[in-house]
């Protein structure tokens, strides 16, 4: 075992990463120069829906510092996508989203690629757009691909039985949510440099949550071996999902890269990349639940209408999450969903943090809260009375190893003053009203649905000075996934965590890796990291045992060697060591291989299994004012508490949790992407409106920790599920201020004051 006299674990430390950054030496994509390098622009449709009579490309050819002009019909004639392949790198004889990539560029400079684009002579025939999920699933409606209607994916089950669940409810109640689109708004624009080397190898640097999806993707599209092709993370400013699989720009460059022979750098600007990346999956959420006397939920029934945009993408596993996974927070055994997701011609939508989380759990936590008033109760107390407990199995078969759910509850509502402001509220006057409201949620930590293997491998390799280097594939996009390494096996070595460094994703080089999502990384790359540590370390011991004569059990390690444990004075260093495992008859480097997989189980046709080796909780509780004259929506207060486990680093999970609470913040009441005939209208961030810091309070939260018997030191996700109990817990707040209840997101001024007016004329008619 290792002396932890050094250990950070549980402490508060600044990122790894953070010096570099904060520095402005850390290199992202858009930062990178390779001697020759050529710019890459891309032209895309002004459409959403039409045929490509025609491309003449030869004046943009034509223009001075121009090296190549690539449209469909000079693409590899594969299909992308993630499970259907359905998109070229190059639209080609239609485009099906106005925003779809036409033409692509590459110059020397990025003006003359920009002008260039200009002269490209695209002639379209204007088609009829099919705009509404209601739109496509009209009988008559064409397919938005051909040769199929436009059902993309379709989930049903049934568990228990449902109908006499609802015979034995007291109180049944149904409505419909709507939740809308959400742009990533991550710092940094998607960029990749991508060039060809000597040996005729793709090398592409690019801005991603997982290299080896990006390999994968890019030799399916470019039709070349996986092997043939090298992918480089690099910095990544923030993802949120949209960095994952399901962007062209790696693509593109890649293929110019192929068709120039040299360097090309293809980095959006601010509106390519609202045109480009793929937002939050919309829903329409019908919702029917049953409750008995004291609130317990006996029934559930859930009717889903999704839409994916144009492409199919990963709205399909969203759309999975949305029906299915708040099923599990609660011990009702009677659940049924069916699930549409449908296409349109808009661009697509995709993963977002919290994954399909958040509209299911807007629909929920509302939906508690309503029927709380309707039973006479507390929703705080429904909310307790229905949580999963620890040790119990859900009724898709999730096995719950650890849950701080009532915890994060009590936390929240007592961090926030609810029983004295909810009975405030009620006798509160004047134009502007307060009110509180919380909500609940769950999430995965790792997640056994992509392929049978839910599993990490990290490389531990010691050098010559004692000093350690990582190799690992899962990627760094801004959450913590280096330090979280570093933390891992510094404590481990028991060595300083500046003696410990992670090397960037690299396909060459780096382990297979899922990537970044599903809140994985933690429990996946912190338990292999914690093997190949341990591996690294018994090298140690196994060297110093037959230098002393000694049996390995006596042996410790600490304080940047190894020792005696009942002579400490006998000690080599691990610098020592090292070199002696190198320099010696039969010598080698000390470099180790470390896995692990969760002991999960994929579910099964009808989605029972246990996917996850553990599963998060939060909850939140916030204070709101409602002006009734202008209807503005001012979130005074905030608490989230988020069950992560163990806070390996507590500085950096409230980081996690604050970024979190002010993006639900901006899809409450704020972020809405505006279409017009299906043309984006506000892709820039003076008219996409985010929350800034002067329009958030000082936001609060703490930890519950649950301590997993799955997860490294008992840690487990902290990355998603504080997104996911923002919008009810606002939602529910402006119905405790005002008496309102607003279904459909975002919660405008204007929507505010049409409900006020709506229930103003309905208590004249009543009285």
């Amino acid at each position: 075992m290792a002396t932890t006299n050094r250990s950070t674990l549980g402490a508060h430390i600044p990122q790894v990463t953070a010096r570099a950054k904060v520095l402005g030496r850390a290199v992202y994509a858009g930062d990178i120069k390779v001697a020759g390098m050529l710019h890459g622009k891309v032209l895309r449709s002004p459409y959403p829906h039409a045929r490509i009579v025609s491309i003449d490309t030869s004046e943009a050819l034509a223009l001075p510092g121009v090296k190549a002009v690539v449209t469909g019909m000079d693409t590899p004639r594969a299909m992308w996508g993630v499970h259907r392949k359905e998109r070229r790198i190059l639209a080609e004889g239609v485009v099906r989203f106005a925003g779809e990539e036409v033409a692509a560029v590459a110059a020397t400079t990025e003006e003359i690629a920009r002008d260039a684009l200009d002269l490209i002579r695209v002639e379209y025939e204007e088609l009829p757009a099919i705009l509404t999920p209601d739109e496509a699933l009209d009988e008559e409606a064409p397919g938005v691909h051909p040769g199929r209607d436009n059902v993309a994916h379709e989930i049903r089950f049934e568990r228990g039985d449902v109908e006499a669940g609802f015979a034995s409810a007291h109180v049944v109640h149904e409505a419909t949510y709507e939740t809308h689109a959400q742009y990533p708004g991550y710092l940094e624009p998607m960029g990749t440099v991508a060039s060809i080397d000597p040996e005729g190898r793709l090398v592409v640097w690019t801005s991603t949550q997982s290299v080896t999806q990006a390999r994968l993707r890019l030799a399916a599209a470019l039709e070349r071996p996986v092997s043939s092709i090298r992918v480089r993370q690099a910095t990544t400013g923030g993802g949120f999902g949209g960095k994952l699989v399901e962007d062209a720009n790696n693509l593109v460059a890649g293929l110019l890269a192929v068709k120039t022979g040299r360097p090309v750098r293809v980095v959006n600007n601010r509106l390519e990349d609202f045109q480009a990346a793929c937002s939050s999956v919309p829903e329409r959420i019908t919702l029917r639940l049953g409750m008995d006397r004291d609130g317990l939920i006996v029934a559930k029934d859930v009717r889903i209408v999704a839409e994916c945009g144009a492409y199919c993408g990963l709205a399909s596993e969203v759309m999975h999450v949305s029906a299915m996974r708040s099923d599990n927070m609660h011990r009702n055994p009677n659940v049924r969903s069916h699930a549409t997701l449908v296409y349109t011609h808009t661009p697509p939508h995709g993963a977002f943090r919290g994954f399909g989380g958040t509209q299911m759990l807007f629909a929920l936590n509302s939906h508690i809260h309503t029927m709380a008033g309707m039973l006479g109760l507390d929703p705080v107390d429904i909310h307790k009375r229905n949580a999963i407990g620890q040790g119990e199995v859900s009724v898709h078969g999730w096995q719950i190893g650890s849950t701080g759910l009532v915890e994060c509850i009590d936390q929240a509502t007592e961090a926030i003053g609810w029983q004295a402001k909810r009975a405030a509220a009620r006798s509160s006057t004047g134009p502007k009203r307060r009110g509180i409201g919380m909500a609940a949620a769950m999430h995965v930590s790792g997640n056994r649905t992509i392929g049978n293997w839910d599993g990490s491998t990290v490389v531990v390799k010691i050098n010559e000075d004692g000093r350690v280097f990582i190799q690992s594939g899962e990627c760094d996009m801004g959450q913590g996934a280096m330090t979280m390494l570093s933390q891992v096996v510094a404590h481990e070595l028991d060595l300083p965590l500046a003696h410990v460094h992670v090397l960037p994703p690299d396909t060459d080089t780096s382990p297979i890796a899922i990537g970044s999502l599903a809140s994985r990384v933690t429990i996946a790359g912190g338990n292999a990291a914690i093997v190949a540590a341990r591996m690294a370390r018994d090298k140690l011991f196994a060297l110093a045992s037959r230098q002393w004569s000694v049996p390995v059990e006596q042996l410790r390690i600490g304080d940047g060697a190894v020792f005696l444990a009942d002579a400490p004075d006998r000690r080599a260093t691990i610098a020592e060591l090292a070199r002696l495992h190198v320099w010696r008859d039969g010598g080698e480097g000390i470099q180790v291989s470390g896995s692990w997989d969760a002991k999960t189980v994929m579910h099964d046709d009808k989605v029972y299994g246990n996917i996850a080796p553990a599963y998060s909780f939060a909850a939140q509780a916030v204070e709101v004012e409602v002006d009734t004259e202008t209807g503005q929506v001012t979130v005074l207060d905030s608490y989230v508490a988020d069950d992560c486990g163990k806070a390996l680093n507590p500085v950096a999970i409230h980081g996690q949790t604050n970024g979190a609470t002010v993006q639900a913040f901006g899809w409450a009441l704020y972020e809405q992407m505006q279409l017009d005939g299906g043309r984006l209208m506000n892709g820039n961030f003076a008219d996409y409106t985010m929350p800034t810091a002067d329009a958030v309070p000082m936001l609060r939260g703490g930890f519950v920790e649950s301590n997993d018997p799955n997860g490294p030191y008992g840690a487990k996700g902290a990355s998603e599920t504080a997104i996911l109990p923002g919008a009810p817990a606002i939602a529910n707040a402006v119905f405790d201020a005002v008496g309102v209840r607003i279904t459909a997101l975002p919660i405008t001024p204007e929507k505010v004051l049409a409900a006020l007016r709506a229930r103003r004329e309905q208590e004249k008619r009543d009285a």
